[in-house]
């Protein structure tokens, strides 16, 4: 039994992945997957490298690397890299563990102004409404995070 290599055109390869075609044609832009030669007045095909490499930036990009991220990644898919693939890794887990700590700030001073509201019912003036005038200082939920620079 002979092993085809089963190919496929751009949309097939966006089908498969569940992604849009701009998507890989911008990944492509940005050097994350491979722009196929187009034979003498053929389309371009590709094949399940294609998948495999555009289903992990797509792993990667749900994970929250950024596509710069996701590019040193993928330089470091040879396998040789753990210990520096280890390193984005971990910088990317205190990000997000910064942006809980951020998410859960902004919970607790929503709640307080959603059980603001309710205390206020028929008041003219709503707390909530004046709060976002006035700013919620002693919150800092706002405030820009601190830029992490890359390893």
């Amino acid at each position: 039994m002979q092993n085809k290599l089963i190919t496929m055109t751009i949309g097939g390869l966006a089908k498969a992945a569940d992604v849009h075609i701009e998507t890989i044609r911008y990944y492509q832009s940005r050097g994350l997957l491979k722009k196929p030669d187009r034979p003498l007045g053929g389309i371009r095909r590709y094949d399940s490298t294609d998948i495999d490499r555009l289903m992990f930036v797509k792993t990667a990009k749900e994970l929250g690397f950024s596509l710069n991220e996701i590019s040193d990644l993928l330089r470091l898919e040879d396998g040789a890299h753990c210990q520096e693939a280890s390193a984005l890794a971990e910088h990317k887990l205190q990000r997000v563990q910064e942006k809980i700590t951020r998410l859960k700030r902004i919970e607790t001073v929503l709640s307080e102004m959603v059980g603001q509201c309710h205390a206020q019912q028929g008041n003219v003036s709503c707390p909530l409404i004046a709060s976002l005038h006035e700013g919620i200082p002693q919150y800092d939920v706002v405030a820009p995070a601190k830029p992490i620079t890359t390893p």
